[in-house]
């Protein structure tokens, strides 16, 4: 009755679409039916279920869930996303790791998309920290539910002061544009976004708020993009990570504390740590 964390993981990736586990039977007693008023922290990473069947059964419970974690649970659809952020005005990190699946429209594509996004806006007023990792995403196919309309909508309408985009290709310029005015943001973790250029990360400089930037695995970067952070000196921390074009030296004094590794290529190592 007073459970308050629930973490629930696979050990790889599923690789069905179909669940034939005991709660797809009607009135099964494997249908999750327990207590989740005083949930706080809840995780479901590499999962398969089914609507209104399963695991993603909780999302629509959970009245007090301050901590969501999705790690490629398939099955999992925006009208579960939409009841969670109708039912719960607590939610302050979210964190959502996607793979493309067969949807209902028969249409194979991450199975979230901007309605779960204009939710939580609507909804839920304190969100702070945001994570979304794309994985197995092909970057010229719309295999991404998500727009960047929908992403820079969340942005605005949100306190968010940490963001992760990792994989997001749907992500350009425009977007960085958007970031540059967020008033909240504080730390942002940019990892293999092609679609960003140097112009998007030099419009970043003016952020009002930013004191901590991560690029990893950028290589279209180059030293041009952080000059302007270099010239500014507002960052508390500035990490590069395995971005071929940007030498340490180009980012000495660019920040307090600057992290950077050169070795690349890491793509494997981010398919990896995806998986």
């Amino acid at each position: 009755m007073k459970l308050q964390k629930f973490w629930f993981q696979n050990k790889y990736l599923p690789n069905t679409f179909k669940f034939d586990g005991p709660s797809s039977m009607v009135g099964s007693q494997s249908r999750y039916d327990f207590c989740c008023d005083f949930l706080k922290d809840l995780t479901l990473a590499r999962i398969t279920t089914e609507q209104e069947i399963g695991l993603c059964c909780l999302l629509r419970k959970c009245k007090a869930l301050e901590n969501l974690s999705l790690y490629y649970a398939l099955g999992v659809h925006d009208n579960d996303i939409i009841t969670l952020a109708q039912n719960n005005r607590n939610l302050r990190s979210i964190s959502l790791m996607l793979t493309p699946q067969h949807c209902e429209d028969y249409v194979y594509r991450t199975s979230l998309t901007d309605d779960s996004l204009k939710a939580i806006a609507l909804w839920c007023p304190m969100p702070q920290s945001f994570e979304l990792t794309f994985f197995g995403c092909k970057p010229d196919y719309p295999e991404i539910g998500f727009t960047q309309e929908g992403l820079v909508m969340l942005i605005q309408s949100c306190p968010i002061r940490d963001l992760t985009l990792s994989g997001a290709n749907i992500f350009d310029d425009e977007g960085m544009k958007a970031l540059s005015c967020a008033r909240f943001l504080e730390s942002l973790k940019l990892v293999r976004c092609i679609a960003i250029t140097d112009a998007g990360v030099h419009l970043l400089a003016r952020s009002p708020s930013l004191i901590n930037l991560t690029l990893e695995l950028c290589d279209g970067l180059t030293y041009h993009g952080v000059a302007e952070f270099v010239r500014a000196r507002k960052l508390e921390s500035l990490t590069i990570e395995k971005c071929s074009r940007i030498s340490l030296k180009a980012v000495q004094g660019a920040a307090k504390t600057v992290h950077h590794t050169d070795d690349c290529p890491g793509f494997k190592e981010w398919v990896e740590r995806c998986v």
